[in-house]
């Protein structure tokens, strides 16, 4: 028996946003990203209601990381000297829609690499992929406000996705983004009335909301997973009602959030099951709970969970 429409109208709708340009456009990309659009709750409404289909953002690391468990470690202990041969295997072999660059390595505590290792690594991924890049910060805002500038003037032309920027240190990304012709990422930490001021506090800037991905941190599968979701749902009933600064699409770090979970990276509880099989499972479930919720953006990681995310979204936005 088929599953019958939601017949209810909305006022508002996520907004639509396109990351990367061609070189028509003044970019170098190969190909671009259009995100958002949905105009009734997840599986509501007809297929058009549904907007763009979500994608998977892969992340490379600016270093090596000293924190992966082994299981996903050893996927890409190779290429962890070159990040644009890191990024070039998640695009080529494992189907990334976009990649995530994530720069760990200029945090004072990971390496304190400087901007002009930075932005090395930002030209060398972008002369190797034609996908749109994710430039993401260390998460150190006295550092981010050093390098980011200089990586996302490196970027431009490119139509990236930057960030992110909070409610205490906003100002210098956004100015920088909005010279450059990025988009920007806001981020809050899991608190639905924060990410709507530091939106609001961004767009009084000058920054075109139109232009703006909001992100939240999550738990993973078992560990706060039901309040993401819920703030999720929330978001996007908000962007419904008509509500211009929660009308963002979404992007999730689901990669960083399942592998630090010792359901995900032990080893030595064979009651659990094989790590080989644990650790994807649980970044792939945590990662379809949250398009569920409404995320546009996935950033993930193990390329067998990648697999079984994208498998998911091709079945159910048509």
């Amino acid at each position: 028996m088929p599953v019958p429409e939601i017949a209810q109208s909305f006022v508002g709708s996520v907004n639509r946003v396109t990351l990367g340009a061609l070189p028509e456009n003044g970019g170098t990309r190969t190909s671009t990203i259009t995100i958002g659009g949905a105009k009734n709750v997840v599986y509501a409404g007809s297929f058009s209601d549904a907007g763009e289909k979500p994608v998977v953002a892969m992340d490379v690391l600016d270093t090596a990381p000293l924190d992966w468990p082994d299981e996903l470690a050893k996927v890409y202990k190779d290429l962890w000297e070159s990040p644009e041969q890191w990024a070039a295997k998640c695009v080529e072999e494992y189907g990334a829609d976009m990649i995530c660059l994530k720069f760990d390595g200029i945090h004072p505590d990971k390496g304190d690499k400087s901007p002009a290792d930075a932005v090395k690594t930002t030209q060398d991924v972008l002369k190797t992929v034609g996908v749109p890049l994710v430039l993401w910060g260390c998460g150190n805002n006295d550092k981010d406000n050093k390098v980011m500038p200089e990586v996302s003037q490196a970027a431009k032309g490119e139509n990236c996705l930057i960030g992110t920027v909070e409610e205490d240190n906003y100002k210098s990304l956004t100015a920088i983004a909005l010279a450059d012709n990025h988009h920007l990422i806001t981020g809050a930490p899991l608190d639905i009335n924060i990410a709507k001021q530091i939106n609001i506090l961004v767009s009084d800037m000058g920054f075109p909301t139109e232009k703006i991905v909001t992100f939240q941190s999550t738990g993973a599968l078992g560990y706060g997973i039901e309040y993401a979701y819920s703030i999720g749902e929330r978001q996007r009933l908000a962007t419904l009602s008509g509500d211009k600064m929660m009308s963002m699409p979404v992007i999730c770090d689901v990669g960083y959030e399942s592998w630090r979970v010792k359901e995900a990276k032990l080893n030595d509880i064979p009651s659990w099951g094989d790590p080989a099989d644990r650790g994807p499972m649980w970044e792939a479930t945590t990662a379809i709970c949250l398009l569920q919720a409404g995320a546009d953006i996935i950033r993930m990681r193990h390329p067998r969970a990648v697999a079984m995310v994208k498998n998911y979204i091709d079945q159910i936005w048509q």
